[in-house]
């Protein structure tokens, strides 16, 4: 029986860059909790953010943050990563020689954003609505920074992707995140670690799982537990990582609540 929900965000429940849930996806919620189901929102975004997204239901869910740099259960901390300072700021300094990118690093509460652009500013503070602090330099971010990302404006990202790996991928993991966001990830966090987190905390098994993604930076977790599943449209080494693909979430939800918690009845398995 399925006793965990884990689900990414951005391109899996919100889709072509929405910034608010679908429609009933909080009674989606509210019915996974009827039925005995926690659910952990999984994302590359800040935790005051995903709080915000899931307005009323903010307290009953836990959050899986920065791409599992921050794990959070009923508002206790369960781990907290810290991202290199070194590479931080070398990927800080590269990021500002490449026309059309924007380079950001993220506190557990607020992120940087080292730019100049009034439009991305506004983007991320009032579209996105993060916590955020703009920094005219480098110096001005603190060490104990625990993510760092950048945002692609222009190019084809899988291009953008080879280049940014070419320059870090022997230091971390580049992965995509989102449509135009490219997240540096140190190779021993990844979401998967939150979602093992959040099973030892209520003591529950991999089997009694269900995690849900579309992205690169999602692929440890669709691995960590028997029911991982990609989106149907993700790329192919993404399918590849899942036992299973859907083409929604909020389809395979609504099964779930129906069977009371029995995958057998979505994904014809015994």
């Amino acid at each position: 029986m399925i006793k965990l929900v884990a689900s990414d965000l951005d391109g899996t429940i919100l889709k072509n860059g929405a910034q608010s849930l679908p429609a009933g996806f909080v009674d989606l919620i509210r019915g996974l909790k009827d039925a005995g189901i926690h659910f952990a929102a999984a994302s590359g975004r800040q935790y005051a953010n995903m709080r915000r997204l899931f307005l009323p239901l903010e307290d009953e869910i836990s959050y899986i943050c920065e791409n599992g740099a921050l794990t959070l259960y009923k508002g206790k901390v369960l781990n907290q990563d810290v991202f290199p300072d070194d590479l931080l700021r070398d990927i800080l300094r590269e990021a500002q020689k490449k026309e059309g990118t924007e380079a950001t690093s993220s506190m557990w509460n607020v992120q940087y954003l080292l730019s100049r652009d009034p439009e991305f500013i506004r983007m991320m503070t009032e579209v996105i609505r993060y916590d955020c602090k703009v920094a005219s330099s480098i110096d001005e971010i603190p060490e104990g920074c625990i993510k760092a990302a950048i945002y692609e404006n222009q190019g084809d990202m899988e291009e953008n992707l080879h280049y940014w790996n070419s320059r870090f991928g022997d230091r971390c993991k580049v992965a995509t995140s989102g449509s135009r966001w490219l997240d540096f990830i140190p190779y021993s966090t990844n979401k998967g670690n939150g979602v093992r987190e959040l099973l030892k905390v209520l003591g529950l098994r991999p089997e009694e799982c269900m995690v849900f993604g579309d992205e690169y930076n999602d692929t440890e977790m669709l691995q960590s537990v028997k029911y991982g599943v990609a989106m149907s449209y993700a790329k192919e080494g993404v399918r590849k990582a899942a036992a299973y693909t859907a083409d929604s979430v909020e389809e395979i939800l609504e099964k779930l609540i129906r069977s009371g918690g029995e995958p057998g009845g979505i994904f014809n398995v015994q």
